[in-house]
């Protein structure tokens, strides 16, 4: 078992008042005994584009400071985090990141978001790749927002290295696209089942509009854990790693009957094929 928290959390483009948000919500998950923690997309200075401005230089040193405190406390407390924030590129642009942050307080390397929206692509510069990690034992993969929603190789890909569970940091969306709500729903619970692992979504608190709950969803494809929309709210949820078999992924006959038929099929039914 496995006790995970997403923090659903107000987001604006003062760095200093979401470094206080992050702190507090850090204490809760420590609080309430998690072993990982996510923050939402671009937690540290604000999501550019929607909420901060996408031309502002990246404020690398005051980054840098807030992501030594934060893995300072993550080691003090023995929680491991994926935090969402920005990270300079030699480009100009920086990277839309996610740090992992390890149990022992050590930053394991960052995720950069790798397929962009035409806004992303305003302000933010691609990252080309997608790695694995290991928190608390658990082989864990990092993607985010749209490059989770909307291309299913991105997931399958820490799949194929090992992770059992996938965090999904997002800011999803201060405009508009309230119709979007069941359609990200279900893309988020499609990334579980295809690949019969944990997928953890965690979105901003946004208002007025929040097109994407923060949920956590189950191997089988079920909602294991939701936060309710536009309210500011850690949710905890213990998971079941062992459930996180990858059958789907691994196109593995006996697993998949498992998980497709548990107990309405009969295994003799097709015991032949096995």
């Amino acid at each position: 078992m496995l006790r995970i928290a997403l923090a659903q959390c107000r987001q604006t483009a003062d760095l200093d008042a979401n470094a206080a948000t992050i702190l507090s919500f850090l204490d809760q998950a420590i609080a309430a005994e998690a072993q990982i923690v996510c923050f939402p997309e671009a937690q540290t200075v604000g999501y550019r584009v929607d909420i901060s401005d996408a031309q502002a230089p990246c404020p690398a040193a005051q980054l840098d400071k807030l992501h030594a405190a934060v893995a300072r406390r993550c080691g003090e407390a023995r929680i491991a985090c994926i935090l969402g924030t920005e990270i300079p590129s030699p480009v100009g642009k920086p990277y839309n990141s996610a740090l992992v942050i390890d149990e022992n307080g050590q930053i394991l390397g960052a995720h950069h978001k790798a397929r962009l929206t035409p806004l992303d692509a305003i302000a933010y510069a691609p990252g080309d790749d997608f790695s694995v990690y290991q928190l608390h034992g658990v082989l864990i993969g990092v993607v985010i927002c749209y490059e989770g929603f909307r291309y299913a190789e991105t997931t399958a890909a820490c799949v194929e290295q090992g992770a059992q569970l996938v965090f999904h940091p997002q800011n999803n969306t201060t405009r508009p696209n309230d119709w979007k709500i069941p359609i990200h729903h279900a893309m988020a619970i499609t990334r579980a089942a295809e690949n019969t692992i944990w997928f953890a979504s965690c979105n901003a608190c946004l208002e007025p509009h929040q097109n994407c709950q923060t949920m956590v969803v189950a191997p089988d494809g079920r909602i294991h854990a939701s936060a309710e929309i536009k309210r500011e709210e850690l949710v905890v949820a213990d998971i079941d790693i062992s459930k996180a078999t990858r059958a789907m992924h691994r196109y593995d006959m006996a697993d998949s009957a498992a998980l497709l038929f548990a107990d309405t099929v009969d295994r003799d039914e097709y015991e032949a094929i096995l």
